[in-house]
């Protein structure tokens, strides 16, 4: 009995120190995870602390505040009706041939004009007086309106001009991110005038601005590729032509004799039955050709210029509702956003002296 109490009590002496072992990593676990709840707890209690002292402030200087926000609403109110009416007017085109990029960069052109005062160039562009330019505000493009099946017959082109692996890896929605101002064939020109009736002067220099170098190349290449392309189907047809009275006087031939094979010339003969299948594949034929020659045509009489207007400027603009015109709101809320800015940092300052001492 007494070598089994001494084999127990050598067995509880082992244990013990994996025990304490096991309770020292426990409250190791614990407080490390006290000492994160306690730290995130004293930072969100400082956030609250800090925006119930800028609120406190707020409250405090109630009165102040509600004076100065309808101050600043009053002053907003007369520097609207101080200021000019401003007008709109936006016109839809398509360009052709690339002008695009054209057009873009020459509405750019246009605003730096206007920001630098340079209204003698501006007046001569658009052949209008140098009043008239001084009341244009500015010019703005952006993608003209698409619906989802536009979007997607656009992605659709896009992975057909791409090879099939590339294709594979951009997503319909990696496409329409990824899209820029250069991207679109329809685009929306608005301009801003503080003269309600100038807008339909202003459309014949913007129509010029899609003339280009590059463009009139393009189109001219265009124009010559067609010509070719022109010139070998006639040159098919007149082929088939040929072929067709070949076939034909095989058919009189075959009218008029009732032999089962019918020379053709230079030795060569003809089915009769194999004739007519010939007959109907070269009418077939033709007809093909012809309807290729007449979307060559159609093209080019489509694509004729460098650019279509879809819709034009209106004779009279309508007034123009821009958010950053209404001083009447933007004032106010600018001035409350100040006045607390205002309290943040006066707080602040309280807070950094109180603590140096």
């Amino acid at each position: 009995m007494s070598n089994n109490q001494h084999n127990e009590n050598l067995t509880n002496n082992d244990n013990k120190p994996e025990e304490i072992d096991l309770v020292v990593f426990f409250n190791l676990v614990g407080n490390f995870f006290l000492w994160i709840f306690n730290f995130f707890k004293a930072i969100l209690k400082s956030i609250v602390s800090f925006f119930v002292t800028i609120l406190k402030a707020l409250f405090d200087n109630i009165k102040l505040i509600i004076i100065i926000m309808i101050a600043s609403a009053l002053l907003g109110y007369g520097l609207e009706k101080l200021r000019p009416e401003s007008y709109e007017s936006s016109m839809f085109v398509k360009p052709y041939f690339d002008s695009k990029y054209q057009l873009v960069n020459n509405i750019e052109y246009f605003n730096a004009l206007l920001t630098n005062d340079e209204y003698e160039a501006f007046s001569n562009i658009f052949d209008v007086t140098v009043e008239d330019a001084k009341k244009v505000s500015s010019f703005e493009i952006e993608i003209g309106p698409e619906s989802e099946n536009d979007k997607v017959k656009e992605y659709d082109e896009y992975l057909k001009s791409l090879d099939s692996v590339r294709a594979q890896d951009i997503s319909y929605d990696d496409f329409i991110e990824n899209r820029d101002i250069f991207s679109s064939n329809f685009y929306k020109i608005t301009v801003e005038s503080r003269k309600k009736d100038i807008f339909q002067k202003l459309e014949t220099g913007l129509n010029s601005s899609f003339e280009n170098t590059y463009s009139e190349k393009k189109m001219k290449k265009r124009d010559s590729l067609i010509y070719i392309q022109k010139q070998n189907i006639l040159a098919s047809i007149e082929s088939v032509d040929s072929l067709q009275k070949v076939y034909i006087k095989v058919l009189e031939e075959e009218s008029r004799s009732k032999s089962q094979k019918i020379g053709i010339g230079e030795g060569f003969t003809i089915e009769p039955a194999e004739s007519k299948t010939r007959e109907f594949e070269l009418l077939n034929k033709e007809l093909e050709l012809r309807k290729e020659l007449r979307i060559l045509d159609e093209q080019k009489v489509e694509e004729d210029v460098f650019f279509d207007t879809v819709s034009g400027f209106q004779k009279i603009g309508t007034l123009s509702e821009n958010i950053f015109q209404k001083y009447s709101l933007i004032f106010p809320v600018a001035a409350f956003i100040m006045l607390c800015l205002f309290f943040a940092l006066k707080l602040t300052i309280r807070f950094v002296r109180n603590y140096e001492q």
